[in-house]
């Protein structure tokens, strides 16, 4: 089973958090997740959370510290996820792929039904 290389951004919106919902259409439906997407060829890390972040919620980010990456198998593929904190610099927030989003205090997130890769990143985060 093939592995996808994914980035996540944990977005710092002053002292708040973005969490946004997937969409009914993709894969784990409206379950909750830190916005990224796939690595292209060529493309380092930074680059990629960068570029996902801006094709998918029209806003830009600059990067803080990577986290530890999470390797997930579901049940029909694989995902490595490596997340990194962000801090939001410009841009309207605008879903481009998502169902929905909040922005909520680091307490709030726990309460999101999150999807299940993201659910190590979101323990680490809050125990920083």
């Amino acid at each position: 089973m093939k592995t996808i290389l994914v980035t996540c951004a944990i977005i710092h919106f002053g002292d708040k958090i973005l969490a946004v919902q997937r969409s009914e259409t993709m894969k784990l439906p409206l379950k909750w997740e830190f916005a990224g997407g796939k690595i292209e060829i060529g493309e380092t890390e930074i680059e990629c959370i960068k570029r996902e972040i801006f094709e998918e919620l029209n806003i830009k980010i600059e990067v803080k510290k990577r986290l530890t990456p999470v390797t997930h198998q579901y049940p029909n593929f694989k995902v490595n996820l490596i997340p990194f904190i962000a801090e939001y610099v410009s841009g309207e927030l605008k879903l481009r792929e998502h169902f929905d989003f909040v922005i909520v205090t680091k307490e709030e997130l726990v309460n999101l039904d999150w999807a299940e890769a993201d659910l190590p990143i979101l323990k680490e985060f809050i125990e920083l």
